[in-house]
Formats: structure tokens, sequence, C-alpha cells
């Protein structure tokens, strides 16, 4: 068979059903052959968000996978790569490359010299019989370690040649490694001496599904509990001890609690300082880290303790620990610290109802969040955020009770992401309603692939907020804005969903909001994605500082 054919049925071995692509690459036709769904996009940087959504939702366990051609399919791919890498996202990419005589000379753009600084581990096959070795290696660096994408560049003449011999490949192993056990007792025991304990738990608790081992701690423990907006839904935010989730905007509690604490405890984190992410306040206070890659201790916070392992190993392991120190009983403070949780949230729940109810003209963002939060079934749903505003308007108060039902991001935040993602999920997940949030500018970025969810059969449901403007960047550019109406952008977005195929409704009155949302879902109940335009004012999301 040729090697486009071996790539295939490797895939099919490692249980890949389903391959995103753009054409041509010899390797997505080879996939329908071998009976693996293509789904075919606009653009390769909304593919790779697909991908990319599908490895995230699964904890892992379903990696996504994306082949687009040589030449412009590999350049326009290279920001979604880049934003996979930065958000720890495992994504198999396969690229098309020129052929080899001319393949890493210039002009043409090589996948192998210029993704070297965005992926984990690529490489460039040039020989048919190193295929498999060369998917072997792809695979156990996607299944191991720190998560992130993986680029294999298949050259054009090399996937339309033979193969010789037998194909003898195994799927890759996941191997999980645990915390050195001197280092588990060293931090049970600070644990336990704190007087104000806050666990914050990251991204690698989804990867490691983890979500029981993080809950019983914290209730044995009887610590608050934050997440990374990366984290977010890893611990459910009805428990008592939840805080939220911390990014750009993040709630009251999150700011108070990791104020206040002695000890901070961050499993399955990078403590990576960012604009888009909750800064951790380290000055005088013991911090422990407990993440999968050593490249992250002490890189921007101050760690006192650290323990390098799975996070569901790491967890485990420290809940003995506590646990025989304690006799098995929690230390009896929870009615206290449950009280000054409930204290400072409902403190800052009744500032901000005014405008979560607000009935104001253009509608305020919040109000559709609020609405929309109290009409659908939370635990059946998939949500996510766009960058800039909507991020920070729609994480401080959507309240995730399961796991994996909140995509957070926002390490890079290219505009446009949160479509592919919604895409993605409901592939992975087509037992649950899918949600992407967005804004106006966002749409411009990637819009025309909602035509791709309607082609494709993947009904999402997509949210988007209409201030004719980029708001955001109004502060920042009041001549230009003045001057030329630098940030002024416009556009009747239910028109284009309805002229792209799907389901369409501009919505102006606050009264017609929970109308408009039931509609959009009996539209996607049906099978037809949605979009619902909410004409908003010119209002920017206050970050919390």
């Amino acid at each position: 068979m040729r090697v486009a054919d071996v790539v295939a049925e490797i895939l099919k071995r490692e249980g890949v059903d389903l391959i995103i692509g753009y054409p041509v690459n010899d390797v997505l036709e080879a996939a329908a052959r071998a009976d693996i769904r293509t789904v075919i996009v606009r653009q390769e940087r909304v593919g790779i968000h697909m991908a990319d959504a599908m490895s995230r939702v699964t904890s892992g366990q379903r990696i996504g996978v994306f082949a687009m051609q040589h030449g412009p399919g590999t350049e326009n791919a290279f920001g979604a790569v880049a934003q996979a890498y930065a958000d720890s996202v495992p994504v198999l990419i396969l690229p098309e490359g020129y052929p080899r005589p001319i393949q890493n000379l210039p002009p043409n753009f090589s996948a192998l010299l210029n993704y070297r600084e965005i992926a984990k581990w690529v490489e460039q096959v040039v020989l048919p019989g190193e295929v498999p070795n060369a998917l072997r290696r792809a695979w156990t660096q996607l299944k191991n370690g720190r998560p992130r994408p993986v680029v294999i560049e298949l050259p054009r003449d090399l996937v339309q040649e033979e193969f010789a011999g037998p194909l003898d490949y195994r799927p890759a192993p996941r191997v999980r490694i645990a915390p050195d056990p001197v280092a588990v007792d060293e931090v049970a025991a600070v644990l336990l001496a704190a007087r104000r304990p806050v666990i914050y738990a990251g991204q690698g608790v989804h990867y490691a599904q983890a979500w029981e081992e993080l809950r019983a701690l914290a209730e044995l423990l009887e610590a608050p509990v934050c997440t990374s907006l990366q984290g977010k839904s890893a611990f459910p935010e009805d428990h008592p001890l939840a805080l939220g989730a911390g990014g750009r905007a993040y709630p009251a509690t999150v700011a108070h609690f990791l104020r206040e604490a002695d000890v901070i405890f961050g499993i399955g984190c990078s403590f990576t300082r960012t604009n888009y992410g909750v800064r951790i306040p380290y000055e005088g206070k013991t911090i422990i880290h407990a993440t999968l890659d050593p490249a992250d201790l002490n890189k921007d916070v101050p760690i006192s303790h650290a323990l390098l392992g799975d996070a569901k190993l790491t967890l485990a392991a420290l809940y003995e620990a506590v646990s025989e120190r304690l006799g098995g009983k929690p230390r009896g403070r929870l009615p206290e610290v449950v009280a000054e949780i409930r204290r400072v949230r409902d403190a800052w729940l009744a500032q901000w109802m005014p405008k979560l109810t607000s009935d104001e003209v253009p509608l305020t963002p919040y109000r559709v969040i609020w609405e929309l939060m109290h009409t659908l079934d939370i635990d059946r749903t998939i949500i996510t955020h766009d960058a800039g505003s909507p991020r920070d308007q729609l994480s401080p108060f959507w309240v995730s009770k399961r796991p994996l039902t909140y995509l957070g991001w926002g390490k890079s935040t290219q505009l446009g992401y949160g479509l592919g993602l919604a895409m993605g999920a409901k592939l992975a997940r087509p037992d649950m309603l899918c949600i992407n949030v967005w804004g106006d500018a966002a749409i411009g970025m990637t819009g025309m692939d909602f035509e791709t969810a309607v082609r494709e059969r993947i009904p999402i449901l997509s949210i988007l907020f209409n201030n004719f403007s980029m708001a955001i960047e109004i502060p920042v550019m009041p001549v230009a804005t003045e001057k030329y109406r630098a940030t002024d952008i416009s556009g009747d977005y239910a028109a284009f969903a309805r002229a792209m195929g799907g389901y369409g409704e501009r919505v102006t009155e606050p009264g017609q909001i929970v109308p408009a949302i039931q509609r959009a879902l009996r539209a996607v109940e049906d099978g037809t994605p949605a979009l619902l335009e909410f004409i908003t004012g010119k209002e920017l999301a206050i970050s919390t500082p």
C-alpha cells in the first residue's frame, strides 16, 4: 500500500475515527478510504481549533488530528498550533511538505524549520519505511508528559510512494509518573500546619481526570478551591468550598482568599504570569507547586515545595498522607470557612446583580449571560468564551458544576478561537449542547466556518455580542477613533447565519432574551447550528486587579 494509506492505518490503530483538514493532502483521501470520517473546514486555523477541543473535552483520551496541504496550508495553520502550544493541548498536525528535492529550500515554508518553537515534537519524514517509527514517536509524545502539539511533516512525493513490507505498529502506551513519597509527606505536613490553605487547580487536573481526588483532598483539608481559567470546571463551582476561576476578571472570593492565604497549593498548573490569569500573591506565603513539567518550577512564582507527577497520583498520595495524620477525619473548621466564602460571594453578587438583571437597552452582555445560565441545563452544556470582553464577562459568573463543561483559555488570546472549540467539542461530545460566546470582532476572524458547522452537521449554539465596535480598543485608540472611526465595525450577523444555512436571530429587547434562547435551542435540537446576535452597548468588561 501507499504511504498515505499506512498513515491512515496507523491512525485507526490509535483509535482515530475522525480527521479534520483542508485539502489537498493525500492523507485525507486515504483516511476516507479507511472509513475515518473526514471533516473539511473553510480555513486551517479553525480546523486545528476543532481538533484542539476534541482533545480537551476527552482529557486527551481522544487526540484531535488535523492535516493540511503544503505551502499556504502549513503557513495558515501556524497561529492555531501556537495557540494550542500556549494552552498545552495535545493535537497531531500532519502537514504535507514540499517534494523532498526542494522541501527545505527558500522560500518554501518548512514545518520542520518553522514549527519548532510552538510544538512539543517536530519531524520531517524522508523515507517511506520510517513513517511508522515517526508516528510511534509522535503518539508517544502526545500521550505522555506535558500535553502539547506534535507535528509530523510528510513530503508530497513521499506519501504517494509504495510502502514495502508488513506494517508492524502497536499503539503507543500511556505512562503516569508519581511524586516522590518523601516530598509528599513534607507537603502533607505543611498543608496540615496551614491556618488558611487555598488550593489552586489547573488544567492538569482535567488531563489526569483527577476531579474526585481534588474534591476529596479539599474536603479533608477543608480548604477553599479556586481554579485557573484553563482549569475551570475541575472543581464543582456550586460546592461550598468553591471560590471560582481566576482569569483577567474573577470573583471577589478568588481575590480575597488568595490574598489572605498563608499556604497556596497549586496542582496541575504552571503558575505562569499572564495578563489573562490571576496573579499568585506569593510574598510572605508558602507556595507548593505540583506539576507534571519541571520546566514550570520556580519559573514565574518562587516556591517552597515541589511535587512532580501526574495530578491524579499526586492528589491520591497527598490524600493518603493527610488522612493518616488526621485519622481520616477533617479538622472541623468547615462551617467557618464556608461562612466566609458565602459572605464574600454574596456581597460580590449583590454589587453585580443590578447589571446581571438590567433592563437597559442596548442590552448588557451580563444580562444575556445571566439569562443563558438560568435557561439551559448547565450539566448538559459545554461552553467557551472568546478573547477580549466575552471572556471577562462570562468566566466570573458562569457556574460550572461538572468537569470539562467549560473550555477556558487565555495563555494566548487569538480572536475567533471559540467557534472551532465549540464545533470540536460537539464532534467529541454529540450528547452535549456546545456553545461559543464571542463578539463582533471575533466573528470577523473565523466566522465563515459557521458554514462548516452547517455543512458538516455540527449543531452548535453561537452567542454573539454585537456593539458595532472594537470596544476594548476604544480607550487606547481615542484619536484614531475620533478622527477616522478606526474602532467601528459593522454587520448583520443573524442574517449571515441564515445565509449560511443556519438559524439566525437578532435580539434587541431584554424581554426577548429567554424566548430567543428557547427558539435557538429548538433549532439546535433539530440539528441546525444557531447564532443569536444580541445588540449590546459598548461595555468593557471590568478586570479584577
